[in-house]
C-alpha cells in the first residue's frame, strides 16, 4: 500500500469522525471546531484527487464563513458572551486536538503528493489539455447550469430565513415603513406652524 492510499484512508476516517462530532457536540464552540477539521478532511481527498481548485475553494469559501456561521449560531441560541470568554480555557484542549489533526493531515497529503505523484499522473477529465478549473466551468454552465441556478436559490431562501430568525426588534427603535411614506401626503408629511416674534417654538 502506497502512502497516497494510507492518506485517503486516515483522511477519510477523520472527516467520517469530524462529521459525527459536529452534530452529536452539544458546545456549538466545539461543533465549529470539528466541522473546520471536516472540511480541511475534505480539502485534502480533493489534493490527493487532483482537484486542487476544489480544495482551494473549500478552505476558503467555506473555512471563511465559519466565523458567519459561528455567528449565527449565536445570534440563535443567545450564548453568553461572559461566560464563554471566562471559561475560554476549557476550549484549549479540543482547540490544540484539532489543530494536531490538521497539522498531521497536511503532512501526509503533502508527502502523499509528493512522493507517489498522484497528481503527475492523475488523468485529466477531457480529451484536452484544459485546467482543472476549465473543465469545471464547463461541466458546470453546460450540463449542471440549471442545478446551479436552483443551487443558488436555495441558498438565498436559507440566507433571507436565517436573517429573518436572528431579527429582534427591540423596543423603541425607530423602523422604516414603506406603506406610510407612499400614503403620506402634503397635508401629513407637513406642518406649518406661525411662530410669534421673540418666543420661539415650544414643544
Amino acid at each position: 500500500m502506497d502512502l497516497s492510499a494510507i492518506a485517503f484512508d486516515i483522511l477519510a476516517a477523520v472527516m467520517l469522525f469530524a462529521g459525527a462530532a459536529v452534530i452529536t457536540a452539544r458546545n456549538p464552540v466545539h461543533s465549529v471546531l470539528f466541522l473546520i477539521l471536516a472540511f480541511f478532511s475534505g480539502a485534502g481527498l480533493f489534493v490527493l484527487l487532483s482537484a486542487e481548485f476544489l480544495a482551494m475553494l473549500l478552505i476558503v469559501v467555506y473555512v471563511g464563513a465559519v466565523a458567519v456561521l459561528f455567528l449565527f449560531v449565536v445570534m440563535m441560541l443567545d450564548v453568553d458572551f461572559v461566560s464563554l470568554r471566562s471559561g475560554f480555557a476549557q476550549y484549549l484542549p479540543i482547540g490544540l486536538l484539532v489543530a494536531g489533526a490538521l497539522l498531521v493531515e497536511m503532512i501526509f497529503v503533502s508527502g502523499a503528493v509528493a512522493n507517489s505523484g498522484a497528481a503527475a499522473h492523475a488523468k485529466p477529465i477531457a480529451a484536452n489539455a484544459a485546467s482543472n478549473i476549465e473543465q469545471i466551468g464547463q461541466v458546470l454552465y453546460t450540463d449542471y447550469v440549471y442545478l446551479f441556478q436552483a443551487a443558488g436559490l436555495v441558498l438565498l431562501v436559507a440566507m433571507i430565513g436565517a436573517i429573518t430568525l436572528t431579527l429582534r426588534h427591540k423596543p423603541g427603535v425607530k423602523r422604516q415603513n414603506i406603506a406610510d411614506q407612499t400614503a403620506r401626503t402634503k397635508k401629513t408629511g407637513m406642518t406649518i406652524i406661525k411662530v410669534v416674534t421673540g418666543k420661539g417654538i415650544e414643544e
